[in-house]
């Protein structure tokens, strides 16, 4: 059996999240399924946090985000440090090292106008990014900083691979999904609330996954949070709980052109982005702060619920008896109260503790494995979820000063 550390900070950025788990490559080629064995959650520094919170926002400059790609390489690999003092992990002992870094800008692809493109159109390749077709994103984190300073060999950047072949690369999580669930007949529905929620089934044959994002999971309700109650969230969902939906607010919500989009889609915080959010409020400033809260959950439980409707087969939603989340929006029990209402009634949404993958952890568990098959030259995509033309080993790899030889 081979360590393996894992780390995530999403688009709720609130916080950086590092686990330990065991795993081993499976007599089938792939990865067992990881078995977690520690986990705890960081604070980005305020400093550096600040920057990140302007480069969503397009904000910051050619040479803010050099450095800013330096400066959150070094705080991934001090919260990684951190993790291991405190637990008594030895850097050698570690197999690989596997994070996205942060996310500061997603696109999709344009499925449809790919799916119209000629061979020779292909084979332009400097094409396939001029003409906008095909998908773009930008992870601040230097790899190369991280390994050096953790002397661990690691992964970062998975979702350019994914790219190249005119994949969405958003949701990474059918992936983790497929290692877990790979040895069970029937299909597994699965659901991560993170600022960006997505919707995944997974099957023992690749070919006949699917995953995409289904819209807010807690950004807009974060940002609601700290807009009208100066607090960075809600803890526990007790603000949402004394409010009330408002049925035109959710209304006007869900008229939101992201439902327009085709699947496999993804969706990014510039959806959400605080002008629109600013423009809600604006719009319906006559609302009680707390019934605007309470609709942001619902908002969130009714995109869910719509995108599986729309998109899963009837047979699969009829056949599915719990659906198993993830995420930090599970720790919204307002959010998670909205969610199981407005499903199918079949369908229970439980955690995915249940099958020993804590749900606050999963993220930083998935970037684990995702590494852990790279290095072991494994593909970590799912093309019939994401729309890549061909599997690809995803990431780069930088290796740890332990390597050197001589």
């Amino acid at each position: 059996m081979d360590l393996i550390m894992g780390m995530n900070s999403g688009s709720s950025f609130d916080g950086i999240d590092v686990v330990l788990a065991e795993i081993s490559m499976g007599k089938d080629g792939f990865p067992t399924p990881p078995k977690f064995l520690k986990g705890d959650s960081y604070e980005w520094p305020e400093s550096v946090a600040r920057i990140v919170r302007d480069a969503f926002e397009n904000k910051v400059d050619m040479v803010g985000l050099n450095r800013l790609n330096y400066l959150c390489g070094a705080v991934f690999a001090e919260k990684a440090e951190q993790f291991m003092k405190e637990n008594n992990i030895n850097s050698e002992d570690i197999k690989v090292l596997g994070l996205d870094t942060q996310t500061i800008y997603q696109e999709q692809p344009d499925h449809a106008g790919i799916s119209k493109m000629t061979e020779e159109e292909l084979n332009d390749w400097v094409g396939r990014w001029e003409s906008g077709k095909f998908p773009a994103g930008m992870q601040m984190g230097e790899t190369s900083i991280i390994a050096n300073l953790t002397n661990i060999d690691t992964v970062t950047h998975f979702r350019p691979a994914d790219h190249a072949s005119g994949g969405a690369a958003a949701p990474l999580m059918p992936y983790l999904d497929f290692v877990l669930f790979r040895d069970k007949d029937e299909p597994t529905m699965t659901l991560n609330i993170g600022g960006i929620a997505n919707l995944h089934v997974a099957s023992k044959d690749r070919k006949d996954m699917f995953g995409f994002d289904t819209g807010p999971g807690n950004v807009v309700s974060n940002y609601m949070c700290r807009k009208l109650f100066d607090m960075e969230y809600d803890k526990d969902g007790l603000l949402a709980a004394e409010g009330k939906v408002n049925d035109e607010l959710l209304e006007y919500f869900m008229g939101h052109p992201f439902f327009d989009r085709p699947v496999p889609r993804s969706g990014w915080i510039a959806d959400y982005s605080s002008d629109y959010i600013d423009g809600v409020l604006e719009k319906f400033k006559e609302l009680d702060p707390k019934d605007i809260l309470a609709t942001a959950c619902a908002f969130t439980g009714e995109a869910i619920a719509k995108s599986m409707r729309d998109n899963i087969p009837e047979e699969i939603i009829r056949n599915t008896k719990k659906m198993y989340c993830s995420g930090g929006g599970v720790r919204n029990p307002q959010i998670m109260k909205e969610i199981q209402k407005r499903i199918p009634q079949n369908v229970q949404a439980v955690t995915s503790s249940e099958i020993g993958i804590p749900a606050e952890f999963k993220e930083a568990i998935k970037f684990a494995t995702l590494a852990y098959s790279t290095m072991n030259h494994v593909p970590g995509n799912i093309p019939a979820a994401g729309h890549a033309m061909q599997y690809a080993i995803l990431g780069k790899i930088a290796l740890a000063p332990r390597n050197i030889k001589g």
